[in-house]
């Protein structure tokens, strides 16, 4: 049996804060991953059908084509496409749930919009130190993802027997994308508890892994064949690695979005590796790199991130942003090793 993640006196609040509410707005951060879009999908089933209401998912941008499979992602808005009806919505609707962020600049373009509501915000994320104003936080860092959060939520809520495969798909989907299929961040047996439970609604999780593992284009095979032999920057001595995705990189292998997702882990299939940087440069804005970083054991990717790439996130996967160009964006990431030296070995 789960433990709760609210007191009797917060469950009481969520359930009034939704009861009370006729308009309401669902977010997360901005280049959604499957986490995000998880667990906003699984959030909202979560509300129409317990509670009547049809919250309106708002994203800041797109997300990742693997994802377009998951149930009701055609209601999603994006605010990049449709910035003034999602600016009024904002403006006007009665609550915000803020998922799978914990700083309102996550948000990217869609900051002012959202910080601005005069809506009242929850927020549910596991990444440490929240700093969002809301009337209600439900904060775990040692959660695997914000798609257990509302697992469990909904589970302590007493809502789970009346959702079906369209709660499950998103939230499992999630749950399994944040933590590399469950290699990572997932040895708390109740997170396999929950997958037993989401497998009682007769879902297919083979399906959902091929789905978002093995849906990629042909030129994303051979972008990965490219970062493998020609790019990859292997530090054997410190058991460390990173990769360059120019933009002329990404043209020449006709990158869409979703095509660098998971090239990050792959480098730690090495033997003794300890961990493995990308870093991509962004399609169209100039001077701006992604950096995500992945680790294995007890190497603290998010001091790394938090240090040298302006990010953030988990131990053993984080993430950060560099307004540098790429020469200048390798110089950190080589510094960033050398002074990590000492826990790489």
């Amino acid at each position: 049996m789960l433990n709760n993640i609210l007191t009797q006196e917060e469950c009481q609040q969520m359930t009034a804060l939704i009861k009370q509410s006729e308009t309401i707005v669902i977010t997360c951060h901005q280049n959604p991953d499957g986490d995000a879009l998880g667990s906003s999908l699984g959030w909202a089933e979560y509300l129409r059908v317990v509670f009547g209401k049809e919250a309106q998912i708002i994203i800041p941008d797109q997300y990742p084509d693997y994802l377009q499979w998951m149930p009701n992602t055609q209601k999603i808005v994006r605010y990049d496409k449709f910035q003034q009806g999602c600016e009024w919505t904002l403006k006007n609707c009665d609550l915000i749930f803020c998922l799978d962020f914990n700083t309102a600049s996550r948000v990217d373009q869609m900051q002012q919009a959202l910080s601005s509501s005069p809506a009242r915000k929850v927020l549910i994320d596991h990444h440490p130190n929240p700093d969002v104003d809301t009337v209600l936080t439900v904060s775990h860092p040692k959660a695997s993802s914000t798609c257990e959060l509302v697992f469990r939520l909904v589970w302590q809520m007493g809502g789970f027997e009346q959702l079906d495969k369209n709660f499950a798909i998103p939230v499992y989907c999630g749950m399994m994308t944040d933590t590399g299929g469950f290699t990572y961040n997932s040895s708390d047996p109740d997170i396999f508890f929950i997958i037993g439970e989401l497998l009682t609604k007769h879902i297919n999780k083979d399906k959902i892994y091929r789905n978002v593992f093995h849906n990629f284009s042909e030129d994303r095979i051979r972008l990965m064949g490219y970062v493998m032999y020609q790019s990859l920057v292997v530090d054997s001595e410190r058991h460390a690695s990173f990769f360059t995705l120019t933009r002329d990189v990404l043209k020449k292998f006709n990158f869409v979005k979703g095509d660098a997702e998971g090239l990050v882990n792959m480098p730690l299939q090495i033997k003794g590796h300890k961990l493995s940087i990308s870093l991509r440069e962004d399609t169209e804005k100039e001077n701006t790199i992604w950096v995500s970083l992945r680790s294995v054991d007890q190497f603290p990717c998010n001091e790394m991130a938090a240090q040298f790439f302006n990010g953030g996130g988990h131990l053993n996967a984080s993430g950060g942003r560099l307004l540098c160009s790429m020469d200048e964006a390798v110089n950190i990431t080589k510094s960033a090793i050398l002074a990590f030296e000492k826990q790489l070995k």
